[in-house]
């Protein structure tokens, strides 16, 4: 099997102090990966101990074929969601077969700096991890049935986290736009990835047509605008385009304004017209009358 391209899993734990019993496991979705189906285990109360317990794991492996085996390098991140301090990671490579269908680290992460206040590895009660994932050989068949999972599939581009649907697109930008993201410097993988989402928000914005779009949606542009110049990013490109979208915006409202005046106008026209074919049928009748020979009926 040749080299897979790695993957990056995001994985977000809610209401993760909620959860109260030692030796309660949490499951993430089943993903796919080098055409293996896999997810990630957490025990949120360390397992008796006062660490948290975190496994990559083949998902399914009882229904698996006898003699499979997968090579496969990973790593497991807790992130820090604090942009100053750093992520835990356990980062390793191991053969994955039916005597050890999952891997972890056990004394990688300890619960008291992850529940500790202002640590950053909890925001609004949310556990964020990651894992990437690599699959470097499979002895076996591989699983092919796609599954349906609510877990977020990333992959690396440029020091961002893209959707695979994504990469293609912002590859186009940074070939048109090299510099675009040269000054910017957040570090916080969350951030990058929601000034990343802002940017193709606001471009897929600015594809629509003038008439989709309401004033507030380009007061909102601006805003957005701004804020990625702020943080580092060359987007003149976009802010013409967004200046070129305002102005159509502005022309179309005026266009408007002035073709529901001619209407009304056009409207009054109109009426006039009919009013004016009206007294002309009116005058004809009695033009008509007024040439008619006189009657001596009466007379005679």
């Amino acid at each position: 099997m040749g080299k897979q391209v790695a993957k990056k899993i995001t994985w977000v734990i809610k209401n993760f102090s909620s959860y109260s019993s030692k030796t309660e496991q949490i499951c993430s979705d089943q993903f796919i990966v080098g055409g293996c189906k896999w997810r990630l285990i957490v025990y949120p109360k360390g397992n008796n101990v006062d660490y948290l317990f975190m496994y990559l794991e083949v998902a399914d492996y009882g229904s698996l074929s006898p003699g499979w085996r997968r090579h496969v390098r990973y790593l497991l991140n807790i992130v820090n969601q604090n942009s100053v301090k750093r992520s835990k990671q356990n980062e390793e490579q191991k053969w994955f077969d039916v005597r050890s269908p999952r891997w972890g680290r056990l004394s990688m992460f300890p619960l008291n700096e992850i529940r500790a206040k202002d640590s950053g590895f909890l925001v609004n009660g949310e556990l964020r991890i990651v894992a990437e994932i690599e699959v470097l050989e499979v002895i076996g068949k591989l699983d092919v049935s796609e599954e349906t999972s609510t877990i977020m599939e990333t992959m690396d581009f440029n020091g961002f986290q893209l959707l695979p649907s994504q990469v293609e697109f912002v590859s186009h930008i940074f070939e048109r736009h090299p510099e675009f993201a040269s000054e910017f410097r957040l570090k916080n993988p969350n951030l990058r990835t929601g000034y990343m989402s802002l940017l193709l928000s606001l471009i897929e914005t600015l594809r629509q047509s003038p008439h989709e779009l309401h004033k507030d949606d380009l007061d909102e542009a601006y805003v957005a605008l701004r804020s990625m110049t702020d943080a580092g990013f060359n987007v003149e490109w976009l802010e013409k385009k967004l200046a070129e979208l305002s102005e159509k915006k502005e022309k179309e409202e005026a266009s408007e304004t002035r073709m529901q005046e001619v209407k009304k106008e056009l409207k009054g026209l109109k009426q006039k017209c009919l009013d004016l074919e009206a007294q002309l049928e009116k005058e004809k009748a009695e033009v008509l009358a007024a040439k008619a020979p006189l009657s001596f009926a009466d007379v005679f």
